[in-house]
């Protein structure tokens, strides 16, 4: 996806990038492509498909939810996919971008500081372990390509307020939406929207998930991560 063709699909989601952003996001993917071997952050490096696979793919989540001024988290954002991204196109949300790898993390302290943004803090820490201090406070809580949908339920509920929201960034979702009621259920939230559509130009599948939260979610989820991984709810 070339410059011009990014423009162009942004505009047909009706997000519009000034030149500033642009540039932002020309030297976000100059410090990928040149960390990337240190930092073993994505096996995508060519331009084009960054601006697509990654860059376009990420501000896709505005097909769920408008963004404007809300607290986002984005969990397990490795190289700040979709969270980094979302600050550069909409810079008044107030995101925390959580990663279990710390190298992960120095890196995006350093696009933090060479693009000078404000209002993005990089957490290093487990999604599961950072949940059980920090409950109830994201307005929107969001995940690309890290879990099962159910892990990520898990996961992510806890951290998002009352009447917020958590969307999950997927691929084809049809075996992960199976026997998903008790998620549901003990979490105390509901299925808000799944939305499918496919990339421009490769046309891969891509699906968005969103849940409401309904109530406060029990203390005693998330549970650790071996039994999110072995045992279902």
């Amino acid at each position: 996806m070339n410059r011009e063709k990014f423009i162009e699909e942004l505009k047909k989601l009706n997000v519009n990038i000034d030149n500033r952003q642009l540039e932002q996001l020309e030297k976000y993917y100059e410090l990928l492509e040149s960390e990337n071997k240190l930092y073993n952050l994505t096996s995508i490096t060519n331009k084009e498909e960054v601006f697509l696979k990654h860059f376009y793919d990420s501000i896709t989540i505005i097909k769920v939810v408008p963004l404007t001024n809300q607290s986002l988290c984005d969990l397990g954002t490795g190289a700040g996919f979709p969270g980094m991204v979302l600050k550069i196109i909409f810079p008044e949300l107030k995101i925390t971008l959580i990663d279990a790898t710390l190298k992960k993390c120095h890196f995006l302290e350093k696009v933090i500081c060479e693009l000078n943004l404000k209002d993005i803090n990089v957490i290093n820490a487990r999604a599961e372990e950072y949940a059980q201090n920090n409950r109830e406070i994201f307005d929107i809580v969001t995940a690309r390509a890290v879990a099962p949908l159910k892990h990520l339920l898990e996961y992510g509920i806890p951290l998002v307020k009352k009447n917020g929201m958590f969307i999950a960034m997927k691929g084809n979702i049809s075996n992960e939406i199976v026997n998903i009621d008790n998620y549901l259920q003990k979490l105390k939230i509901k299925e808000n929207e799944i939305i499918t559509f496919n990339l421009p130009i490769e046309n891969s599948i891509r699906t968005l998930v969103s849940f409401v939260k309904l109530e406060k979610t029990d203390k005693k989820y998330p549970r650790r991560y071996k039994d999110i991984k072995n045992k279902e709810l």
